[in-house]
């Protein structure tokens, strides 16, 4: 597992570095009470899913299915 700090407004992007495509970005938008909110931008065809989806969607053998979790883009 990698493990990274972030403050409020940084991201982390997961990506292929010799074609330079960006495949996920994540970005810290608030920290809070102890809860982090995240931001997540992904291409349109890259599924995102909370694990917990991700883990009923598995266990059902479809991981195929409709984008339930996707990253909505944040204004602001």
């Amino acid at each position: 597992m990698l493990v990274l700090s972030r403050k409020s407004l940084e991201s982390v992007v997961v990506g292929q570095s010799r074609s330079f495509e960006q495949l996920l970005k994540v970005t810290v938008l608030e920290i809070k009470n102890g809860r982090v909110r995240l931001g997540f931008e992904a291409a349109a065809g890259i599924p995102v899913h909370r694990s917990e989806v991700w883990e009923r969607i598995r266990a059902a053998g479809d991981l195929d299915s409709t984008r339930e979790d996707t990253a909505v883009p944040v204004a602001g």
